[in-house]
């Protein structure tokens, strides 16, 4: 019988980390991989596998390519901690893995929540990412953000949503979004990418109306709204660091 790995990878995440593994107890094994943790994480990880290894940080394509190594089953499922695998989806993948197969990976589509609230529009949802493949088959592109797998072979797509609880408040955005924006600039910078002129003023401005037109984010009223601001400000910070990096200056100074 083909058997089925969860990795996971974390760090600070003890408020999260023991819905998110109960939520994959039905897999014949979970990997948890911790960067460093300084909370309860590795101490609630053990309640659920005995696979809790620590690493250093090296990006999220590589940190997820080290717990993809560790992995020891047929196919893998790549989980992050504020996500949760419904019991219609855990039906879905357990098929997949008996089957084994036809195909070497597939998407999965995404509820994504912010505040609490399931977001339909602004390209939320679907929201559709490849998390099982088979193991020999696919690996994390090496990315410091935005990372994603890559397989070898036909993908198809699973029907039930994953349940993503991506932010809990506005502060927790704007926390992480800092964060992102520096890493994707970093990774903008290692592909030899170059700022252009007016970009700091038009891409904001796109992104808002793209969002909150285009993508509807009008239907969410008062919380699309504030999406549409916050995500147009994080490609503003993206292409400001990016900026900054092609004028020799650090990152870590800001």
């Amino acid at each position: 019988m083909p058997q089925l790995s969860v990795t996971v990878i974390a760090l600070n995440q003890e408020a999260q980390i023991g819905e998110c593994l109960a939520s994959v107890s039905f897999a014949d094994e979970i990997v948890v991989v911790d960067t460093g943790s300084t909370d309860r994480t590795v101490e609630v990880a053990r309640a659920y596998t005995d696979r809790v290894l620590t690493t250093a940080w090296q990006g999220f394509g590589r940190t997820k390519n080290y717990a993809l190594d560790q992995a020891r089953g047929d196919w893998v499922f790549s989980l992050d901690t504020d996500e949760r695998v419904p019991a219609a989806l855990q039906d879905e993948i357990q098929a997949v893995v008996k089957a084994n197969g036809p195909l070497a990976g597939y998407r999965v589509p995404r509820r994504n929540y912010f505040c609490g609230r399931w977001i339909r529009h602004l390209g939320w949802y679907p929201d559709y990412t490849l998390r099982l493949f088979r193991r020999d088959q696919g690996r994390f592109r090496d990315r410091e953000v935005h990372e994603e797998v890559v397989v070898e072979g036909p993908v198809g797509n699973l029907q039930t949503s994953l349940d993503h609880y991506s932010y809990r408040s506005v502060s927790e955005y704007v926390a992480r979004m800092d964060r992102y924006a520096r890493l994707a600039a970093v990774e903008l910078a290692k592909r030899g990418r170059r700022p252009l002129p007016g970009e700091l003023v038009y891409r904001p401005i796109f992104s808002f109306l793209h969002l909150y037109i285009l993508r509807r984010g009008f239907l969410e009223g008062t919380t699309g709204y504030t999406l549409a601001a916050l995500m147009s400000m994080y490609k503003f910070l993206k292409y400001y660091y990016l900026r900054e990096l092609a004028q020799g200056r650090n990152l870590d100074e800001h």
